[in-house]
């Protein structure tokens, strides 16, 4: 059925699916909840019972994460956790990662640039998250852009993740839940077709073998333009079949492979208004928005652009129960990600927009492969000390990640040959089409020239090896710590060979760091109910040069090699409550970041950890049932990000001596964090067989730059969608995305250009479930 709905499971498939970490969403009902909490002793909370079978339509929350890193239930964990269901995945209409998080609000993505690569660039409450996305626990390193045909559900865990993941942000995580065999048998499959082309096909089977083994496979093809986008779209296609042993026993064993490859023009988006504020052009200085020219505007060239990509993951994952809850689970993982594309960014860095109406078809090319092994042993269990319950996780982890990059030449080049630079006071034939029109621009140009690999090319291997330990300290039911600590050995390197180009020899290039650090997190939580907690959280987290592995902005240098890494902290005060007989939960926190030692320009021109930023929010949420009818799914985020010192910057004139003078950016708004945003998901039964659905997205102004002179305004999308339910095993579901056909920004954080959003789409899909 296409609308959201609770499964009732006997106690044995709830014993098998709870050992294999997937989360179980139990519809409870807590008798008295709201009753005085027992506070000496060994006496209980007020008892929890599973009532059964709930209404159809009925949204059951989430109790626990899937990683064995949380030791509470989601309830008692003093973090901001939000954890997108397969059932929001499917009703919103949602075919890749970023389509699913933009139900959660706090996260915005950022537009690739030069050194940054086309893919999945998350920004987590203002700060940078592009490398902390992870599969079931391990880190997914390697560019791309990842689908949901074989994910579960998507956890967001937001503020420091360090503890949990080791080098990454201060903004929070994202971790995939994958689909895994299971001991029951299912046929599910989907079929949708739409505007823009949109044809796609879903299908997740699942079979027992016998005994204790079961086997699942799911696949997927997909094949559309991007709305209003006019050529820009592509095809994917992908298979994730697992095998499972021993799923009711002590001795658990799942196999599992994933293989996803994509093929498609990218997008180029629009470029910037640019601000001109010296000079003889200063009269046509530009607001800092997109420019404003039609949606379909398309800057690139089918004749040369392409994007193709291919992700390979094989994981080993055994689990053995001992008894009296303590587990031992070892997880091997091997994948490999391949990136190949020559994008079109609409450069507008010379004033060609405001100055001759021109864009410059910038060519950014990357050939990259990024392979991972990992290996991760936890122990996981229960354990009193005296009149104190512990519920704790402790492991280790090992990882090799090995980063090979590149880029294309073009003979002739892509500048334009009149100016020889990439100025353009015209556009054309003359140009070699390196310059566009601003208006009206030819997507089939006939673009020429040759393309080779450039000898620049760069490998970078990273090691870690880090080690763990999580524990809840219950002193009576009303009072709970959560504490964790992490250690982490991180060490990667940097080489690109000497290699001659036009004649010129560039000399060969090694850099090295090697970091130790450790992160912790605490947090002290009060229960005032059964159903409910009040907790305040301290957390760290380590971002050491080269955190992203050679694939993205924060890369190795020799400028960077000997740095520490950047340190920041974070305080929370937060609340959660499962309220309507504990069918919705509601949360609320406040929260501050600082980092202290950020990486910026120092007096002496060198770049030095002697920055600071700092971001202080709030944000509430809401996930479940309000009656048996009506579900809802969303929240708000509140942000304010700051940097309040970023270094100095030189003032000399061009060719003169540099004279470093503090930055004047100083106290300007973080990039890619708006102020406000919002998200609301809801669906109600009108009868027993139609359901129908709506959704809104709200976002405040976001900058491009620290300079804050580029933005891209604020916007709301609505979406709406109807389900219908055929018989018990076919449903129709129809999706309306951006109803309104609003155009808006949703990729910022380059200083050239803004992503375009999709316009309006429709699509019909036929559900088919055995």
């Amino acid at each position: 059925m296409s609308y959201i709905k609770s499964r009732k499971h006997t106690p044995a498939t709830l014993a098998a699916i709870a050992t294999l970490a997937l989360p179980l969403a139990l519809h409870a009902e807590t008798k008295d909840a709201a009753a005085p909490v027992a506070t000496q002793g060994d006496q209980k909370m007020p008892e929890v019972t599973v009532t059964g079978r709930a209404a159809n339509n009925e949204f059951q929350i989430p109790q626990r994460s899937a990683s064995d890193k949380f030791t509470a239930p989601l309830l008692d964990t003093p973090k901001s956790v939000t954890v997108v269901p397969a059932e929001v995945i499917a009703q919103t209409g949602a075919t890749s990662l970023t389509d699913a998080l933009r139900t959660v609000p706090g996260i915005t993505m950022g537009a690739a640039e030069g050194g940054n690569p086309v893919g999945d660039n998350l920004f987590i409450r203002g700060y940078n998250a592009q490398t902390d996305t992870y599969i079931d626990g391990i880190r997914d390193s390697g560019s791309q852009s990842r689908e949901v045909f074989a994910i579960e559900q998507i956890e967001v865990v937001k503020g420091p993740n360090s503890a949990y993941g080791g080098r990454a942000s201060a903004g929070g995580g994202v971790n995939i839940v994958t689909k895994t065999a299971k001991l029951d048998n299912f046929y599910n499959a989907s079929v949708g077709l739409g505007t823009d082309q949109y044809r796609r096909v879903t299908a997740d089977v699942n079979r027992t073998l016998g005994g204790d083994a079961a086997a699942r496979v799911a696949l997927m093809y997909h094949d559309a333009n991007v709305p209003g986008r006019g050529p820009v779209g592509g095809d994917r296609w992908g298979i994730a079949p697992t095998i499972g042993f021993g799923l009711s026993g002590p001795t658990k064993v799942n196999l599992s492979y994933y293989h996803m490859q994509s093929s498609e023009l990218p997008d180029t988006g629009l470029p910037f208004n640019n601000p001109i504020t010296t000079g003889a052009d200063v009269a046509k200085n530009g607001n800092g928005t997109p420019i404003d020219v039609p949606r379909d505007t398309f800057y690139g060239l089918t004749s040369r652009d392409f994007r193709d990509t291919k992700t390979d993951i094989g994981t080993v994952d055994v689990k053995h129960d001992f008894g009296n809850g303590l587990s031992l689970r070892n997880v091997t993982r091997y994948g490999k990600t391949n990136q190949d594309y020559v994008w079109t960014q609409p450069d507008d860095s010379k004033g060609n927009v405001v100055r001759y109406s021109t864009v410059w078809r910038r060519a950014n090319t990357r050939v990259v492969e990024t392979k991972t092994a990992a290996n991760s042993t936890a122990l996981t269990g229960e354990a009193r000390t005296g009149t104190i319950k512990h519920n704790f996780a402790a492991g280790i982890e090992f990882s090799r990640e090995q980063t090979d990059r590149g880029s294309y030449l073009f003979s002739p080049d892509t500048n334009n040959p009149l100016t020889k630079t990439s100025t353009c006071p015209t556009s054309g034939a003359t140009t070699n089409y390196n310059c566009a029109p601003l208006l009206n621009p030819n997507v089939d140009d006939p673009w020429v020239s040759t393309r080779t690999l450039s000898p620049a090319r760069s490998s970078i291997h990273t090691n870690t090896r880090a080690a763990y330990a999580f524990d809840t300290l219950e002193f009576t039911p009303q009072w709970l710590l959560n504490v964790g600590v992490r250690w982490d050995d991180f060490h990667s390197t940097l080489d690109t060979p000497q290699y001659t180009l036009d004649g010129k020899t560039t000399a060969a290039v090694h850099a090295e760091t090697n970091s130790t650090f450790a992160n912790y997190q605490a947090g002290l939580v009060y229960k005032p109910a059964a159903n409910s907690s009040v907790y305040l959280s301290y957390g760290t987290s380590s971002t050491p040069p080269g955190n992203d592995g050679g694939d993205g902005l924060d890369a190795l240098s020799i400028a960077v090699q000997a740095l520490a890494p950047q340190e920041s902290k974070n305080f929370e005060l937060g609340t959660k409550w499962e309220v309507l007989a504990r069918r919705l939960s509601l949360s609320a926190a406040i929260f501050k970041s600082t980092m202290d030692n950020a990486r910026v320009t120092a007096p002496d021109g060198t770049t030095q950890n002697v920055g600071k930023k700092s971001v202080r929010g709030f944000e509430v949420g809401a996930t479940g049932s309000i009656t048996d009818a009506w579900q809802v799914f969303g929240g708000y985020t509140w942000l304010d990000g700051r940097v309040d010192d970023n270094g100095y910057i030189n003032t000399a004139a061009s060719g003169q001596p540099a004279v470093w003078a503090p930055s004047p950016y100083n106290g300007n708004v973080f990039p890619t964090t708006p102020k406000h945003s919002a998200s609301l998901w809801t669906t109600y039964a009108v009868l027993s067989n139609l359901t129908i659905g709506g959704g809104l997205n709200t976002m405040s102004k976001v900058y491009a730059n620290i300079n804050n002179n580029k933005w891209a305004p604020g916007y709301t999308r609505f979406d709406a969608m109807a389900s219908y339910v055929v018989n018990k095993h076919v449903s129709l579901q129809l999706n309306v995305q951006n109803l309104t056909d609003k155009l808006y920004f949703d990729k910022v954080s380059s200083p050239h250009y803004a992503g375009v959003a999709p316009g309006r789409s429709a699509t019909l899909t036929a559900n088919f479930k055995y």
